[in-house]
């Protein structure tokens, strides 16, 4: 039997977090769900709602992969009162993976979501969207100057012209009130995401056991396969199981992981035209706590750093090249066999091959690579999708969110951002067909004839609601290399010839329209959605906090990094992967 004791707290908007329902449960395990906004008070709907409610159980949801997409999308159902269950191929929780950008669209969602996630969240940030971010020029940046975001060194040559571009990001954030852009590791993050997910379901995630494939059965719902044999009944399967997924690719009739095309498509992604090595190191630069992060740009490719914390500075450098090209090891656990590579046979280190590349590149670039513990560097070639504007992201009960159905470049820094914009998203329309299968929801939607009908009908919703905003924020992602690689070039200057071709004069002439028209409407747009509405004074008081807290840690690992007693205890992959 099932008690529930109903608790009711009104707000307005996109702020109001609602009711809390305690299920007891004849195990005598005691959850807290959180509610949606739109529900009324008991005394306000009708006596057989109330009755319909009581008997209609919970939906039964699976989940493919316990990644970032799929524990926001666990804890946005449980706290919707759904039963929810994870399926994680890993056996265990390790601390495996570098910083995950957080941009001020996805920190609205998670603040929507929870606020103890969000304070939890917020303690283990660093901001880079409160300093200065943007892009360099590669060739002519020298000594970390923080100078030459102006066209004043046109006419006077003792000015540098190191800043091409700067990008608006706290403007942006401002505008529509939010917190600012910034990075947290993912084992923190996850952490903490396992740890909230555990108070509503303390067995919500089984370890070891994988999603191999599903069978849509009508009225009675999905039958999911696992990797044990065994199989299990769902409601609904929401396949976040990344960018190889297992659920898309019987979905869409893929082959997980097939080479097509000399490996320029790989189970219907397609190659970038870029391979992205990356690596960090604790070291103290002349603009650490000035600068967020730093795009170089140069022919046929492109350098970032990063501050992602406790004075550690990450890299990741783009070099235009065909799929398959090994020279360091690979981040996402695999090996140079498994990307097609052959590796390197030369004896020469991977810094010392990175060096040679940037030959005639800024000293900063330099200064960076020399810092950087061999060990330290990792290698992937970059797939991305088109965006699926034909096709259904769902097949019956069956749906997929995250890089499961629109891995995109990282240059956004949106892929995180955006797979947790589809849990909260998702959660809504589940909620929504909840209700209307239970009678309730004042006429929002029409009431479905069975569970099933309700799922299919909240999927198919959900795919019309996500389908725009992502397809546009892949393209704008894949449009920032594609553009590097074929009309950026090192921008002219009247006092040397480090830049003369066409490319270059098409470079300079870009600088106002990207400084003042299009880098200002891209972030306006990717911060554009914001369930939590604006958030007041909040965001300056975070940014306050945090940069006293930074300080103190970057100092005490510069300290550690000079005297030799610096613990490595950093995570295995290094690279900001969304």
């Amino acid at each position: 039997p099932v008690v529930t004791a109903v608790v009711t707290t009104w707000a307005s908007g996109a702020d109001a977090a609602v009711a809390l329902r305690t299920h007891a449960t004849a195990h005598g395990t005691a959850r807290a769900v959180a509610l949606s906004s739109r529900a009324r008070p008991l005394a306000a709907r009708p006596r057989a709602a109330v009755v319909s409610a009581a008997n209609e159980p919970p939906f039964r949801v699976a989940i493919a992969g316990g990644g970032v997409g799929g524990l926001c999308t666990a804890l946005v159902l449980l706290q919707r009162g759904m039963d929810v269950t994870i399926y994680e191929r890993t056996d265990a929780f390790r601390r495996f993976g570098g910083p995950i950008q957080f941009a001020s669209n996805a920190l609205s969602t998670l603040y929507a979501m929870d606020k103890n996630l969000f304070d939890r969240v917020m303690s283990k940030f660093t901001f880079t969207g409160t300093r200065a971010c943007g892009i360099k020029d590669g060739l002519r940046s020298s000594g970390f100057s923080m100078e030459g975001d102006s066209l004043s060194y046109l006419w006077d040559s003792s000015k540098g012209a190191d800043w091409y571009v700067r990008f608006p990001l706290q403007a942006c954030a401002d505008l529509w009130n939010l917190p600012y852009t910034g990075v947290i590791d993912r084992p923190d993050l996850q952490e903490i995401l396992l740890d909230e997910c555990a108070k509503l379901k303390a067995d919500v995630i089984q370890h070891g056991v994988e999603v191999v494939g599903y069978e849509n059965t009508g009225a009675d719902g999905v039958q999911v396969r696992l990797s044990t044999g065994e199989t299990v009944a769902a409601d609904a399967l929401v396949g976040a199981d990344g960018i190889w997924s297992s659920v898309r690719a019987q979905m869409y009739g893929e082959e997980v992981k097939k080479p097509e095309k000399g490996g320029k498509v790989r189970q219907g992604c397609t190659y970038s035209g870029y391979t992205v090595f990356a690596g960090e190191a604790v070291m103290s630069l002349p603009d650490y706590y000035d600068t967020g992060y730093k795009v170089y740009i140069g022919p046929k490719r492109y350098f970032v750093t990063s501050d992602v914390g406790n004075g550690r500075v990450q890299w990741y450098s783009f070099f235009a090249t065909p799929p398959g090209m090994k020279r360091a090891r690979s981040g996402w656990g695999t090996d140079a066999v498994a990307q097609g590579g052959e590796g390197d046979q030369s004896g020469e280190s991977t810094v010392e091959y990175l060096k040679g590349l940037h030959e005639g590149w800024s000293d900063e670039v330099h200064y960076v690579l020399d810092q950087t513990p061999e060990g330290a560097v990792e290698q992937r070639d970059l797939y991305d999708r088109k965006p699926e504007l034909f096709r259904s992201w769902s097949e019956g009960g069956v749906t997929l969110l995250g890089d499961a159905i629109h891995p995109m470049m990282p240059n956004l820094g949106q892929g995180g951002c955006q797979a947790i914009e589809d849990a909260w998203v998702l959660g809504e329309e589940l909620d929504k067909a909840l209700d209307a299968l239970r009678g309730e929801g004042a006429g929002e939607i029409e009431p479905p004839a069975t569970r099933a009908e309700a799922v299919q009908a909240a999927l198919a919703s959900y795919y019309k609601r996500r389908i725009g905003r992502t397809a546009a924020v892949q393209v704008l992602s894949r449009l920032a290399s594609d553009l590097i690689i074929n009309l950026f070039d090192t921008p002219w200057s009247p006092h040397d010839d480090k830049g003369t071709d066409w490319k270059s004069y098409l470079t300079f002439f870009w600088k106002p329209v990207l400084q003042y028209i299009v880098f200002p409407a891209q972030f306006a747009f990717l911060y554009s959605f914001r369930p939590s509405g604006p958030m007041g004074a909040l965001p300056q008081e975070l940014d306050d906090k945090w940069r006293k807290r930074h300080r103190e840690a970057a100092e005490a690992a510069f300290e550690a990094a000079r005297s030799g007693t610096l613990a490595d205890d950093r995570p295995k992959a290094t690279f900001i992967s969304d």
